[in-house]
């Protein structure tokens, strides 16, 4: 039959047009996205049989004149289905090119403060007269705290990002008064960011910045924030959160990470 190719291919993307708002809600989940999938490809056959059973009735009425005008008009409204789909196709490929980057980043961010630590640690290690501190936080620290601390981070830097939750939130139920307490509150926070649990983490940095908003930990919990906002596609929200972050702490490290950023915003 001369329909058979355009109706399997109008049946396919008529079933994409419909089945693509779905689809495009759930892009950083692995879970939604394969549910959603399944769920278009079911789609896909319900609209393929729907349409094929149309031209069907179209095929037995090839001589009537209003059918074929009829079909004319469904592969033109295809076609202008097909022109908006490729308009959004390019956004979201943009959008996935651009958290993608900012999760680089913020991993990179890490990893850099992670090998900051651990030169404060072999540094201190080499200065045994000095009472043992956890490398790179805040003076304060008792050697007890120091090394539930320590044990905490090292699960995060491990990539066991489940239990470093756990061991910093159990430092925090038994050193609540501990000059660590910002800091494994904010690994916490970068814990969940790490199982891509974005709104915990947000959760997180927000209750440091309530508890403690002078720490020196406040400007990463911020950028932390922002990171995690771009990643969900809250670009309006990471915005706001990254200007409020130069505002409160103009001379900070991740201030300057801010700035650099907001370089790739709109004006507003």
């Amino acid at each position: 039959m001369r329909w058979m190719g355009s109706r399997q291919a109008a049946a396919f993307l008529l079933g994409c047009a419909l089945a693509w708002p779905a689809l495009s809600q759930g892009l950083f989940d692995d879970n939604e996205a394969r549910r959603r999938i399944e769920l278009l490809r079911q789609q896909v056959e319900a609209n393929q049989k729907a349409l094929e059973d149309r031209f069907a009735k179209i095929e037995s009425a090839s001589g009537d004149r209003s059918a074929l005008l009829d079909l004319a008009g469904q592969l033109e409204a295809l076609r202008a289905e097909i022109a908006r789909m490729r308009g959004q196709i390019e956004v979201l490929a943009n959008q996935i090119e651009t958290a993608d980057k900012r999760q680089k980043d913020l991993y990179v961010d890490i990893d850099t403060r992670l090998r900051k630590l651990e030169q404060a640690r072999e540094q201190q290690a080499a200065a045994p007269e000095k009472p043992p501190a956890a490398p790179g936080d805040a003076e304060g620290a008792t050697p007890a705290e120091a090394k539930a601390y320590q044990a905490a981070l090292d699960q995060f830097k491990l990539g066991n990002y489940p239990m470093a939750v756990s061991a910093m939130q159990g430092f925090l139920v038994t050193y609540p008064s501990s000059a660590l307490a910002p800091n494994a509150q904010y690994w916490i926070g970068m814990a969940y960011s790490g199982q891509r649990d974005y709104k915990n983490a947000i959760a997180a940095q927000r209750k440091l910045l309530a508890a403690w908003p002078d720490s020196p930990k406040a400007p990463d919990a911020m950028l932390s924030i922002a990171s995690a906002q771009e990643t969900m596609g809250d670009r309006r929200a990471a915005q706001k959160t990254l200007e409020d972050l130069i505002a409160r702490h103009p001379s900070s490290s991740a201030a300057t990470s801010a700035k650099q950023r907001l370089s790739a915003y709109p004006k507003r």
